[in-house]
């Protein structure tokens, strides 16, 4: 939704995304463990496929074949209300925030005092659901508060207060995301073929 990419369709038991992207043709998403999953596994020989499982590793790796290399454990989070004093970001030391919107998508941009790019993401909304995407805070710039500026800068995008805020967090933004108020709701196992 909020990379502008094609509709997922569903497909042997889950979602299929064809990103076309150089560095992924197409992902299979599943909620759960299914022959379908299993298949795929089995039949996919071709790099920059990705099986994506809502799932600890252990199952995910359980049902491939030795050739698929499991990426690091990410987890899907949710927030149920808004997080934050609801204030605007704060920012110092003359980094310089932005914001846009496209229909249903917002991207933030924080710019660093010498215009490099400090940290970016990506959120959209639709049918009743907010998720934010690609939340990145450059190394040099980690540890003053640039994350937690961006995400409440890109909350303060969303049409519905309603809708439900998620995401899917890596080790480090996961303790970012804790610290706001967001609660995990399932492990995010994703499975590549190395090139």
């Amino acid at each position: 939704m909020a990379r502008d990419l094609p509709a997922p369709v569903p497909d042997r038991g889950g979602w299929r995304v064809d990103t076309g992207l150089p560095a992924e043709t197409r992902r299979h998403v599943f909620a759960a463990a299914c022959p379908g999953l299993v298949e795929l596994g089995a039949t996919v020989a071709e790099p920059r496929v990705l099986l994506k499982l809502a799932a600890p590793h252990a199952e995910l790796a359980a049902l491939l074949p030795p050739r698929w290399r499991l990426e690091p454990l990410a987890h899907v989070m949710t927030c149920a209300d808004g997080f934050g004093a609801g204030g605007a970001p704060d920012l110092s030391g003359g980094y310089r925030l932005s914001v846009a919107r496209d229909g249903d998508r917002a991207f933030a941009r924080i710019a660093a005092p010498d215009g490099a790019l400090a940290a970016s993401g990506h959120a959209a909304e639709r049918d009743g659901v907010f998720i934010y995407d690609r939340i990145v805070t450059e190394a040099a710039h980690r540890r003053r508060g640039l994350g937690r500026a961006l995400m409440l800068a890109l909350q303060r995008t969303r049409r519905s207060p309603a809708a439900r805020q998620v995401l899917t967090a890596t080790a480090d933004g996961r303790a970012l995301y804790a610290s706001l108020g967001w609660q995990v709701h399932c492990p995010w196992s994703t499975a590549a073929i190395p090139e």
